[in-house]
């Protein structure tokens, strides 16, 4: 009895050249905010994982101390401002010399100077965000004696996602900025990531021989963080071509063949040239035309010239079919 085999149609599809890659994601901007100076913290702007605007306040040391020389510092600011004022009316008046008023100028301008470094002293002591971000968990409590160069947060604008990876040298002509690529992660399989390369490294690693690439992946539900490993896709080319199920091709050695079904019933062996592979399609460059019949199932059981039967197509189901209604 000839074999029974599932045949189909040989359509086209659309076949593309990749590169693949994988990377790791990096925030747009991170920062680590540390203390400036030996001091008491009186109170943290943020909670752990909260989002701060640029500017907003994120820790606040003690100033007492620096309070009151910035006040003494505005008073001999003032106080020698008035001087200065008073010595010009007389020098005006000829009753001081240019040399008393050019004295009195300096002693103004230089409390000027002490009294803008006590202020930044002061604000030396409110450290805020640069930028707008998430900051990371909090480890250290208000209260707390920080010594200078004590890390109190890092902040991150992940709402774009920096991708690293590497490109062979051999594929650098394939790719080029503002190309789009497609990145997916181990924490979403069925979610794809789509950005577009930013900048190409101008140097080639010479021990791995290969480009260091960076893309951009826009971030706006966080779902993303810094540190992630992401697998990236760069589709470099594509075409449409004669594609088939991959259990339609059978190989010996180099060569690659698929049975077509004739109008007599029976099977032919033709070799083919395959190319790219596709969602589990095989494309065909050489040796098949659109609309041919190919044997998609049961490949292995036949031969050259071999009369099969075609399995039968599964009925469709019944769709809204109703009951008829209970008598009563």
């Amino acid at each position: 009895m000839p074999p029974l085999v599932t045949v189909a149609p040989a359509v086209t599809a659309r076949f593309a050249e990749t590169i693949e890659a994988v990377g790791t994601g990096v925030a747009n901007e991170q920062v680590t905010l540390s203390a400036p100076v030996t001091e008491r913290i009186v109170r943290l702007g943020f909670d752990d994982g909260s989002f701060v605007r640029a500017g907003q306040v994120v820790a606040v040391l003690a100033q007492g101390q620096e309070n009151a020389q910035l006040a003494e510092a505005q008073a001999r600011a003032r106080e020698a401002g008035q001087q200065l004022e008073r010595v010009t009316e007389l020098k005006e008046r000829g009753f001081a010399t240019r040399s008393n008023y050019e004295a009195q100028e300096a002693t103004a301008a230089a409390a000027k100077a002490q009294a803008a470094q006590a202020r930044a002293t002061v604000g030396d002591r409110v450290i805020t965000a640069p930028f707008a971000g998430w900051v990371s968990l909090r480890n250290i409590s208000p209260g707390a004696i920080v010594s200078a160069g004590t890390e109190i947060a890092t902040i991150s604008d992940i709402r774009t996602i920096k991708l690293d990876f590497p490109v062979p040298e051999t594929s650098l002509s394939a790719i080029r900025p503002g190309q789009t690529i497609v990145a997916r992660a181990a924490a979403y399989p069925d979610q794809p990531f789509r950005g577009q390369i930013a900048n190409i490294d101008t140097v080639v690693d010479p021990n791995t021989r290969a480009v260091t690439v960076r893309a951009h992946l826009p971030n706006p539900d966080a779902k993303l963080k810094p540190g992630m490993l992401l697998a990236v896709t760069i589709e470099t080319a594509s075409r449409v071509a004669v594609g088939v199920p991959e259990l339609a091709v059978i190989g010996q050695g180099d060569s690659r063949f698929v049975y077509v079904l004739g109008r007599d019933g029976t099977v032919k062996r033709t070799e083919v040239r395959t190319g790219l592979r596709s969602e589990g399609k095989i494309e065909i460059v050489e040796g098949l035309r659109p609309g041919q019949r190919i044997v998609t199932e049961g490949v292995a059981k036949l031969s050259d010239g071999m009369k099969v039967r075609l399995a039968a197509a599964a009925a469709p189901r019944p769709v809204g079919k109703q009951m008829p209604a209970a008598g009563g």
